[in-house]
């Protein structure tokens, strides 16, 4: 913790004792800076009936904002959020309440986003009007309306009624005779209803031709079992505590009046609990107990897989004593599966409480499971084999880190704070000591037989009349001179050759400074000696570290197949379903993945919307370390009970039951009927909207004899104007599913955060909650590998500056889009938002400035898109293809620039990269004209007239950049410097014919390639692909001096 949150939690702690004011006067002094931008607006609220969109706030509050937005201290931003609260009250009505805005301080350290399922259901959660967005299509699976903070019922009702057996249980269950008069306790009266209302939801949930069904009833009989306020977001765990122990106490009645007189068997006990035996030592005293389990716990800090949190679960304490004959003071006790049950349920424990903050925290640590789970070692049956295992595992582990440890050394080699491989720093002696000193004047003869890359490697002729020289790259000044040797014949020796004048050198670096770093004095006989001991040392180590990595890889390899051989993997389990959360510790969202056997793919039940998933984004979303999300509950079946997942058949006809035949008479009705009521409503609304539509056509005929559609047309409440493509898309595919996703947590962060739950003060909440996020990235100062401007186009208006009004329907966009559906609530305020884009009037934002703007964030990206493809292809040495997006980059961005300077990317590496590759493709060309063979020569050519020298006005056209400058008189060096060297006329005359392009002073552009189709990314896609990128050529770029 810093001592900025130091301090910020000893004002805190003065709010709980009552010192608001002086605490909330501290934590709002900050000011926030945005680059070239004064302190940045916010959203207020808007006032209901006369407010038509969102306005900026004012520069004063400010400081309230920018601390809402930190989420590095949930107290601090609920204090804020307080005074804002109050401040506002204060300013409506001229009334403050302290102890009110005490009390909701308190009530939001403790628990961050609580909201009350007692809401209004017109307020949010209503249903849409037209009924046939509401009906099931075919066979799909029917969700769950959430009514209020009840995805956690979902989740678990989704997985359990996936579950065939289970859901057959409930369906055919019928309540004991001798209670169906009165209930004789308390528990009988409370479970037997519940059971009821949940067979009428298992029907509904078979059988109906609604796209998702109301829960409403089961779970006002459930706000009973929970003892906590009504307005807590329930837990999944103590739900499906509660729910199991509620269902084995329904079938345990039914159980006892069916077997009088017999040991009753509960079918709920059978399916979900299993027993393990306890084995310990107690102060030196062994003992064992065998216990029933339901759902088996599993803590997830500090382990990297399920087998891992297994294994530290099955383990308490010392069990040293367990395996011998001798006793000890030591305790510890060892669990083995006696029985496991065909549904077995793991709870991950993600949560825990910070001493300090005093709340509790969510544990973001990745965790790995896998699809089908081996249990064998795990059951007491096979206690002594694995016991065996485990001992070798850990002595295997112990062997595994001395290696590590080893190799390490290798790897990171040194005394001081920076490390380098071993391989690596013999290598760097041998270069040096192999470098022969750079010439001190450009026209000193050089020798030749060492290369500029620092090798003592020897070059062989070519085959051509003119000896070939080893092309210098393109980054080392100086190089040129080195073609002095295409001027002599093969029989001179590289110590007789003579000094040649050589057009354009004449004002390189001057002659006392050093190339590079070299040895002043060594022999021959050193260098022999050196050379010889650094290579067999450089041999030895990368022997050496190659063995170390082989035995580490054979170990991991050992450990991981240790519980492979057909003895140990007798009990599988496959993966069922994935309850997953997303959020913090006392607030977040519930939803599930489940595996559908018969169309062997994944099925994400997330509310009322039910869509097809893939094993991929359940990894995304459930393993943890990424985002917020991860698994919070697992439920693996037996893979050798069928019947756990199998559908059931007709017994005459052997036909598979669907709908509504799986169901008993009793509940068949039920289904009937509320079928029946859906289908009138439909009725309703296509006559509902026939008569409009008829209605219409008269008012038509009656304005005028105009053509007329007799089809009746949905009203479009739509704002006139296109969105732009990153705002919204047609179908929610990968491009817009990160833009929805932000969406949606900032509208399910402000429901927790408002009292009021109404459409529209949600989507003033919203919006506030989502600019005070975007404008937190606007100001982070951040490297090249991680521009926001990126991720959102509000974050590129903020840094630039862009007006207010601008930012306003930018962000009523985002909101309005008709993408943002998948629940009632995030389509109420949808529709709030296009309502309020409606009623923006024409001279209240320039549509063609709103336009510019959006249009110079698509340039931006385009842009971006350039440079990303460009420095890809340059690092893979692909210079051919890298050229022209290098090119158009750098052009666009100028143009950007030219507006602002947070308007594009960084001019000067763009220009780096740009020169580079021209200096490598005429490397390259040069390299090919030296070959003397016809094709390499027409090549070579046809490299310099269709890519560089098209270029080189580009380079020249600013004579302010004079690594270009230089960079063009390399480039001209290189090839005058063959005009007096011996080849064959026909090269001589293309070498004539050749020149004089290059040698063209004029900054004319007379021709150029049309700049590449570029492909479409998503934008998580573009960031990580740009940022990958961008993280690899700023760590490798050095300063430039234009070679």
């Amino acid at each position: 913790m810093t001592v900025e949150q130091n301090v910020l939690q000893q004002h805190s702690q003065k709010v709980s004792n009552g010192d608001l004011a002086e605490a909330v006067a501290f934590l709002t002094e900050k000011n926030a800076k945005v680059p070239q931008q004064d302190e940045a607006t916010y959203y207020q609220t808007a006032q209901i009936g006369n407010d038509r969109y969102i306005s900026v706030g004012s520069q004063a509050d400010t400081n309230v904002i920018d601390l809402t937005g930190d989420d590095k201290d949930d107290l601090q931003r609920a204090i804020a959020l307080s005074l804002e609260e109050s401040n506002r009250a204060f300013r409506e009505t001229g009334i403050t309440d302290e102890e009110q805005a005490i009390s909701r301080v308190l009530e939001a350290s403790i628990a961050e986003t609580k909201a009350s399922l007692k809401r209004t259901h017109p307020e949010v959660w209503s249903d849409s009007p037209n009924p046939h967005d509401r009906k099931r299509q075919d066979s799909c699976p029917v969700g769950l309306k959430n009514v209020g903070n009840t995805c956690w019922f979902s989740a678990v009702i989704q997985s359990l009624f996936n579950l065939l057996e289970f859901q057959r249980l409930v369906l055919h269950y019928s309540p004991p005779a001798r209670v169906q008069d009165l209930p004789r306790n308390q528990k009988e009266h409370r479970n037997l209803p519940f059971m009821q209302e949940l067979r009428n939801l298992f029907s509904l949930m078979v059988g109906s031709r609604r796209k998702y069904v109301d829960p409403s009833k089961a779970v006002e009989i459930l706000k009973d079992a929970f003892k906590s306020s009504e307005s807590q977001q329930q837990d999944v765990s103590e739900f499906t505590h509660k729910l199991l122990d509620w269902l084995e106490d329904a079938f345990q009645m039914k159980a006892e009046e069916d077997r009088e007189g017999e040991k009753p068997k509960n079918p709920m006990v059978e399916l979900f609990y299993g027993r393990f035996l306890a084995v310990g030592v107690l102060e030196g005293k062994k003992f064992e107990n065998t216990e029933t389990f339901g759902q088996y716990p599993l803590q997830v800090n500090g382990f990297k897989d399920l087998h891992e949190c297994l294994e530290a679960a099955m383990v308490e304490g010392e069990i040293e004593s367990l395996h011998s004959a001798e006793n000890s003071a030591k305790s510890g006790q060892e669990h083995w599966f006696t029985e496991l049950p065909p549904v077995l349920t793991f709870e991950l424990s993600r949560f825990e409480f910070n001493q300090a903050l005093g709340r509790p925290e969510k544990i973001h640590n990745k965790l790995e499971f896998p699809p089908m789970l081996y249990m064998d070692r795990y059951m007491d049956r096979n206690r002594d084999i694995t016991r065996i295992k485990r001992e070798e595992i850990r002595r295997l582990k112990e062997h595994l880190t001395v290696l590590q440890q080893r190799l390490e050394r290798y790897l990171s080699y040194g005394s001081g704070p920076k490390r380098f491989p071993l391989a690596d720093v013999l290598q760097y002696a041998m270069e040096f000591a192999s470098s022969k000193p750079v010439c001190t004047s450009p026209v000193e003869a050089i020798d030749t037989s060492a290369p500029p890359g620092g090798t003592t490697a020897q070059v062989p002729p070519a085959p051509s009349a003119v000896e070939q020289g080893p092309s210098a790259p393109a980054d080392v000044p100086g190089a040129a001179p080195q073609l002095q040797q295409l001027q002599q014949p093969q029989t001179t020796t590289p110590s007789s050759r003579l000094p040649v004048h050589k057009p354009f050198t004449q004002s390189r670096v001057p002659p006392d400074l050093p190339m590079h770093p070299a040895p002043r004095h060594i022999t021959e006989e050193e260098l022999r000696v050196l050379e010889g001991c650094l290579h067999r040392w450089r041999s030895e180590v990368e022997n050496d570290t190659r063995d170390l990595q082989g035995s580490i890889a054979r170990i991991h390899r050992t450990i991981e197949l240790m519980y492979s051989d057909k003895m140990m993997m007798q009990v599988p389990y496959r993966l069922h379903a994935v309850l997953v959360h997303e959020g913090q510790a006392s607030a977040g969202h519930y939803w599930a993945y489940i595996y559908d056997p018969h169309h062997c793919c994944w099925m994400k039940y997330n509310d009322i919307s039910v869509t097809k998933s893939s094993w991929e984004e359940l990894v995304r979303d459930s393993f943890g370390g990424y985002r917020n999300a991860s698994a919070y509950c697992l439920m693996y079946i037996n893979d050798k009970k069928p019947f756990l997942i199998e559908e059931e058949f007709d017994k005459e006809t052997g036909q598979v039951l669907n709908g509504l035949d799986k169901l008993p008479p009793d509940l068949k009705e039920y289904v009937r009927e509320d079928n029946e009521l859906f289908q009138r409503e439909l009725q309703e609304w296509d006559a509902a909207q026939a008569r409009k539509a008829q209605q219409e056509k008269l008012a038509l005929a009656a304005a005028g004899p105009r053509p007329i559609s007799t089809e009746p047309s949905p009203v479009d409440n739509t704002a006139p104007q296109q969105d732009p493509e990153y705002m919204e898309q047609p179908s929610p595919p990968n491009d817009s599913k990160h833009l929805q996703e932000d969406t949606e947590r900032a509208i399910s962060r402000a429901a927790a955060e408002q009292d009021e739950k109404s459409p529209e003060m949600l989507l003033s909440a919203a919006l506030k909650v989502e600019y005070t996020r975007l404008l937190r990235l606007a100001q982070e100062d951040t490297p090249p590998h991680s521009d926001h401007r990126l991720q959102h186009v509000i974050v590129y208006f903020i840094q630039n500056r862009a007006p207010k009004k601008i930012l306003e329907r930018t962000l009523l966009t985002q909101f309005a889009d008709r993408n943002l559906g998948f629940d009632e609530r995030c389509k109420s305020i949808m529709n709030v938002a296009r309502a309020k884009l409606d009623l923006i009037k024409p001279d209240e934002v320039n549509m063609e400035e709103y336009e510019m703007w959006h249009q110079d964030y698509r340039n931006f990206r385009e842009t971006t898109v350039f440079l990303m493809i460009g420095l890809e292809l340059f690092q893979k040495k692909s210079y051919v293809e890298a050229l022209m997006y290098l090119i158009y980059s750098y052009q666009y961005n100028k143009e950007l620039l030219a507006k602002g300077p947070y308007r594009g990317h960084d001019e000067e590496l763009i220009a780096h990269y740009r020169r580079d590759c021209l200096l490598k493709l005429n490397e390259h060309a040069a390299a090919l004209f030296e070959t003397g063979e016809e094709p390499e020569v027409t090549g070579g050519l046809s490299v310099m007239n269709e890519l560089v020298v098209p270029c080189i006005p580009l380079l020249l056209v600013d004579e302010l950049e004079e690594k270009d400058v230089v960079a063009v008189e390399d480039m001209r060096n290189r090839w005058c410097s063959y005009l007096g060297q011996e080849m064959e006329p026909n090269l001589q005359e293309k070498l004539t014919d050749f020149l004089p392009k290059l040698l063209d002073c004029s900054t004319e552009i007379k021709s150029f390639a049309e700049p590449p189709k570029l492909p479409s990314y998503s934008t998580l896609e573009l960031c990580e692909r740009f940022g990958n990128v961008m993280a690899s050529v700023t760590l490798g770029r050095t300063p430039a001096d234009g070679r």
